[in-house]
């Protein structure tokens, strides 16, 4: 029985150049579908790596009780100095709680692709904020100054956007920002913002409450004592959240939804590859007809026959999917894409073709052809010999 398998499966793979145009639409068909399923799992890994990246797990997030995102918060000045002062917090060599009582804002800039405005979020930050985000590195330029109208933008957010060359000139609540630095922070999100001098940045928009707190923690051990200490604070209504735990939050809703276009669309392209397979595969069989029946005359079982075939469909499914994982890597890969974030921001992010995704990709591509060729087989199976035979 082997030794027929092999025989069969050999001469049929051999002859698969005289059926050229039949095997290349499984081949295109499959590539298209891996294609699709994997460039849209990447915007998702691409988006999950850069807020994974955003944050520490020694690192906490303030916001008041109630609040997702920054956007919807407030802290009083008041609450502020207790918050940066609780137990837990990392004091500098000065014996200064290393934190940075923060605001955010939207604001309008034009895309280089398209010149269309998007939202991007300008962010007022501490004093510390070099120490709080070591992280964060000025590649450009030089580091803002205080009680200037200054700003140093991330290198995404350059990348992407109209006006952030250094010494450019931003307009922002009727006056004149100027760009003084260009910073890098490992491809997080934070990369995304343009950053300033808090009480600068309150100034102008006419402000007196901060919208989040972020404290460096002694250790991440000390998280939970942290956290009970502001809970458990009469005067506080707070949420605290490690950074990595807030980032992920925010990506969750976002992640859902390109998985869920994944699986809908990637399974619509799947089963329309199954039915391309199935009439590219029964066309396989019909045109080894006589060849089937002439194997099956001189002592060849059913096994064999049918092996052959799926070993036909799952080895175009297998070049398909590997062709259109290349496809993927070539031209989405490290690809530069933004989107909207939890601020109703622009976050600016690279497609992340793992492999992982590719694994994925195989695997989709070696089911339809399992399905595929499973109905051409039971034909190629029970083919009446002495009709085959007649019939040509």
């Amino acid at each position: 029985m082997l030794k027929q398998i092999i025989a069969v499966t050999g001469m049929n793979l051999r002859n698969l150049s005289q059926r050229l145009g039949v095997s290349l639409v499984i081949v295109i068909g499959i590539a298209v579908t891996v294609a699709v399923l994997v460039s849209v799992l990447a915007m998702s890994a691409g988006f999950n790596k850069t807020l994974a990246n955003t944050g520490r797990p020694d690192r906490a997030i303030v916001l008041r009780g109630g609040s997702e995102a920054e956007l919807s918060s407030t802290i009083s000045r008041e609450n502020t100095q207790t918050i940066i002062d609780a137990p837990g917090v990392r004091r500098d060599a000065d014996g200064k709680p290393i934190a940075s009582a923060e605001m955010v804002a939207i604001i309008n800039l034009p895309l280089k692709t398209s010149g269309a405005d998007a939202n991007v979020t300008f962010r007022g930050v501490g004093g510390k904020l070099q120490v709080l985000r070591p992280e964060l590195h000025i590649i450009e330029g030089r580091m803002f100054r205080p009680a200037l109208r200054e700003v140093i933008v991330g290198r995404a957010a350059q990348a992407q956007f109209k006006g952030l060359g250094l010494g450019s000139r931003i307009d922002m609540r009727g006056s004149q920002w100027t760009v003084v630095g260009v910073f890098e922070s490992g491809g997080d999100a934070h990369e995304s913002e343009l950053m300033a001098d808090i009480e600068t940045a309150l100034s102008a928009y006419r402000r007196n409450l901060f919208q989040s707190v972020t404290v460096m923690l002694e250790s991440a051990d000390t998280f939970k004592a942290y956290k009970d200490a502001l809970t458990t604070d009469p005067t506080l209504s707070v949420d605290v959240k490690r950074e990595p735990q807030y980032y992920a939050a925010q990506s969750k809703r976002l992640t859902e939804l390109l998985n869920f276009l994944a699986t809908w669309v990637g399974g619509i392209m799947a089963l329309g590859a199954v039915f391309g397979t199935l009439n590219t595969m029964y066309s396989a069989v019909s045109s080894r007809q006589m060849e089937i029946a002439t194997l099956r005359a001189i002592g060849f079982g059913a096994t064999p026959v049918i092996v052959s075939v799926f070993v036909e469909a799952l080895l175009l499914s297998l070049i398909g999917s590997l062709l259109g994982g290349l496809l993927a890597w070539l031209f989405f890969n490290g690809n530069v894409v933004n989107t909207l974030g939890s601020n109703f921001s622009q976050v600016v992010f690279r497609l992340t073709v793992t492999p992982a995704l590719l694994g994925s990709g195989v695997s989709l591509a070696l089911v339809v052809g399992l399905f595929g060729g499973l109905f051409p087989a039971i034909r190629a199976a029970r083919l009446p010999i002495v009709e085959a035979l007649r019939a040509q």
